[in-house]
C-alpha cells in the first residue's frame, strides 16, 4: 500500500486528495477543496495573473502541511484548462515545483479526459462521464473523449448573466453521442446532488435550480450552504449541464465521488520513490 497525495490546479478550485493506493484501489483519507479562481482573466488575457497565483500558493502551503502530516509518500499536482491556455502556464508550474518540491503535470485536454476516465472507474455500457470544469468540459466514454472550451468561469467571464447567448455557445460545441446514462464527476453535479438530497439529479431539478439562482439573494444562497465564491460561477456550470443533458437526450445525471483526482492519485502511486536530498525539478521565472 502506498499513501499518495494528488492536487488538482483547476481553473476555479484547487483540490487535494490524500489516499492509500493498493492494487488499483484508492481509499480516500482526506479530501479538500478551496476556491482559488486561478483562471480569473485567463480567457481574455491568456496569462495567469498575480493575485490568483498568490491565492493558489497560499492554499498549496496549507495542503503541503496536511499531506506531510498524513505521511503521503508521493505527490502529483495536475494542471488543466487555465494553465493550458496561459502563456506563462509552464513557468507557473516550474515555480510550483521549485517552491513545494512535488512534481507537476500539465494535462492536454485528451489527457485530462483519460485521467478522469481512469478515476471514474469501469463504466456501464452506454454511460458518458461528464466533467464540467471552470475552463473546459469533458465528455468521456470508453471509446470516445473530448475536451471543449466550455467551462463555468469561461462562460461567466464571456457572457455574464446572458444565458441565451451562453446556451447557444454551449450547444455549438457539443458532439452527438449515443448514450443512455450520464455520470457527473464535477463540483456542479455534486452541488446539485447536495441541494436536491439525492445522487441522481434530474433535468427538472437543474431547471428549477437555474431559475432559483437567477433570482436568489446572497443570503438565500448562504442559507443553502452555497458560498459566494462558488455561487458566482455555479449558474454557468448548471447551464452547461442542462444543455449537455438536453443535447444527449438524457433526463438525469448521477453524481460520482471518483474523478480526475482519483485518476491523479493512481498516477502518483506509479511515480518513482523520492530520493532524500534531491533538488526540486527546476526553477523558472513566473509572472
Amino acid at each position: 500500500m502506498t499513501r499518495v497525495a494528488a492536487i488538482d490546479l483547476g481553473t476555479n478550485a484547487t483540490r487535494l486528495l490524500v489516499a492509500d493506493v493498493e492494487d488499483g484501489r484508492v481509499d480516500e483519507v482526506l479530501r479538500r477543496t478551496r476556491i482559488t479562481k486561478l483562471g480569473e482573466g485567463v480567457d481574455a488575457r491568456r496569462r495567469l495573473l498575480p493575485v490568483p497565483i498568490a491565492r493558489v500558493r497560499n492554499v498549496l502551503t496549507e495542503y503541503r502541511r496536511e499531506l506531510e502530516a498524513l505521511g503521503a509518500e508521493r505527490t502529483l499536482a495536475v494542471a488543466t484548462s487555465a494553465v493550458r491556455d496561459a502563456e506563462n502556464g509552464e513557468a507557473f508550474l516550474g515555480e510550483i515545483e521549485w517552491s513545494y518540491g512535488f512534481p507537476t503535470r500539465l494535462l492536454t485536454g485528451d489527457e485530462e479526459a483519460a485521467m478522469t476516465l481512469r478515476g471514474a472507474g469501469p463504466l456501464e455500457p452506454g454511460t458518458v462521464v461528464v466533467d464540467v470544469g471552470g475552463g473546459s468540459t469533458e465528455l468521456i466514454t470508453p471509446s470516445f473523449r473530448t475536451s471543449m472550451d466550455v467551462g463555468s468561469v469561461r462562460l461567466t467571464e464571456r457572457f455574464g448573466v446572458h444565458q441565451g447567448a451562453a446556451a447557444a455557445y454551449i450547444r455549438a460545441q457539443l458532439p452527438d453521442l449515443d448514450v443512455t446514462d450520464a455520470l457527473g464527476v464535477d463540483g456542479t453535479t455534486a452541488e446539485l446532488a447536495g441541494l436536491g438530497g439525492s445522487d441522481t439529479v434530474t433535468l427538472g431539478t437543474i431547471d428549477d435550480t437555474l431559475e432559483w439562482l437567477s433570482v436568489s439573494t446572497e443570503e438565500e444562497r448562504r442559507a443553502r450552504l452555497i458560498e459566494p465564491d462558488r455561487s458566482e460561477v455555479l449558474a454557468a456550470g448548471v447551464l452547461i449541464l442542462r444543455e449537455t443533458l438536453r443535447h444527449l437526450g438524457l433526463a438525469t445525471i448521477t453524481a460520482s465521488t471518483t474523478d480526475l483526482l482519483t485518476g491523479a492519485a493512481l498516477e502518483a502511486a506509479g511515480l518513482p520513490e523520492p530520493v532524500e536530498g534531491d533538488a526540486p525539478p527546476g526553477a523558472y521565472t513566473c509572472c
